[in-house]
């Protein structure tokens, strides 16, 4: 069984810093894509940031130059870096795995259980 745990979350000061960690546990093929996802109360899931195997990085505009997203293949890990944090950051964060369970199955998408991370002004 597959299980994504994320760790690091928790109440800053606007302006502070976070580091979240996501380690992939379970049997599996290959790892593809990693990512974190956020979720604001009363709003939609949305892409912060992802990274492939290769270490091609992607970043959602709002969070470009305030957040790193760095991955440890070998642990099959992948972290966020979160600075200049802003009130509006709060919100549940999420990671995300593109992963196979065998080399011949699909690519499927497995999640964390989420951690929170609240902002204040």
């Amino acid at each position: 069984q597959v299980q994504l745990v994320e760790s690091g979350g928790g109440l800053v000061q606007s302006g502070g810093s976070l580091r979240l960690s996501c380690a992939l546990s379970g049997s599996i093929f290959s790892i593809n894509v990693m990512a974190w996802y956020r979720q604001a109360p009363g709003k939609q899931r949305e892409s912060v940031a992802s990274t492939t195997t290769t270490g091609h990085t992607n970043y959602a505009d709002s969070v470009k130059g305030r957040f790193t997203i760095s991955r440890d293949n070998d642990k099959n890990t992948v972290y966020l870096q979160m600075n200049s944090l802003r009130p509006e950051d709060t919100a549940v964060y999420f990671c995300m795995a593109l992963a196979k369970l065998q080399s011949g199955s699909t690519w499927d998408a497995y999640w964390g259980q989420g951690t929170q991370v609240t902002v204040s002004s």
